[in-house]
C-alpha cells in the first residue's frame, strides 16, 4: 500500500475530491486530510488526519525504545556486574530492568513526539501554512491506477507532490515530486 499525497487550494475543491473518491470506491479510512484550518470538515463530512500523521509520536517513540533499550542493557550489565543483591540473582530481574527501561524510553520518546510535527508532513508546512490542504490517499496496489486517474482527468487543481511506498514506517523519508 502506497500513500499519495496532494495538495489541493481550497475546501471545496478538497470535498470534490472526497467525493469522486469515494464514487470509484474508496472508502473515508483511506482518505485523510491536513489543513491548518480544519473548520469545515465535519460539515463537509470530510475525513480529518489523525495525530500519528500530523505529530512524531511513532518515530520519537521508536528512536526513544532504541535508547532505553541500550540504556537497559547498559544498567542490567552493571548490575550483574556489581551483584548488589548477591550472587543468585534470578536472570529476570536483569529482563525485567531492560523491560521497564526500552517502556520509559518510548513513552519520554512518545511525549517528546507529540511536540514534534511528523517529519513527513513538515516538507509541506509552508503550504499548509498558506492555507493549502494535504490530502492523503492511502491506494491499494489495485486502486492506485484509478485514483491516479480521477486526480488527473477530474481535478488537475490537485498537485501530486510526494508518493509513499512504505507509509506504515515512520523512519523512512518522504520527498517531494
Amino acid at each position: 500500500m502506497k500513500c499519495l499525497y496532494y495538495l489541493t487550494p481550497t475546501l471545496d475543491n478538497t470535498r470534490k475530491i472526497t467525493d469522486d473518491l469515494h464514487k470509484v470506491g474508496i472508502s473515508d479510512w483511506f482518505i485523510h486530510v491536513l489543513s491548518k484550518d480544519e473548520s469545515g470538515f465535519k460539515k463537509d463530512k470530510i475525513h480529518s488526519s489523525n495525530y500519528l500523521e500530523q505529530l512524531d509520536i511513532l518515530r520519537f517513540g521508536i528512536f526513544g525504545a532504541a535508547l532505553g533499550f541500550v540504556v537497559g542493557l547498559i544498567i542490567a550489565s552493571l548490575v550483574d556486574s556489581a551483584k548488589p543483591f548477591g550472587p543468585d540473582m534470578p536472570n529476570i530481574v536483569f529482563y525485567a530492568i531492560i523491560a521497564v527501561l526500552t517502556a520509559f524510553g518510548a513513552w519520554e520518546g512518545g511525549l517528546i513526539g507529540i511536540a514534534a510535527e511528523n517529519k513527513k508532513i513538515s516538507i509541506f508546512h509552508d503550504d499548509l501554512e498558506a492555507g493549502s490542504y494535504l490530502i492523503l490517499i492511502y491506494a491499494k496496489k489495485d486502486a492506485e491506477n484509478s485514483i491516479k486517474n480521477v486526480m488527473e482527468k477530474q481535478h488537475p487543481e490537485a498537485v501530486l507532490t510526494a508518493i509513499d511506498p512504505s507509509f506504515y514506517n515512520p523512519l523512512s523519508a518522504l520527498t517531494r515530486i
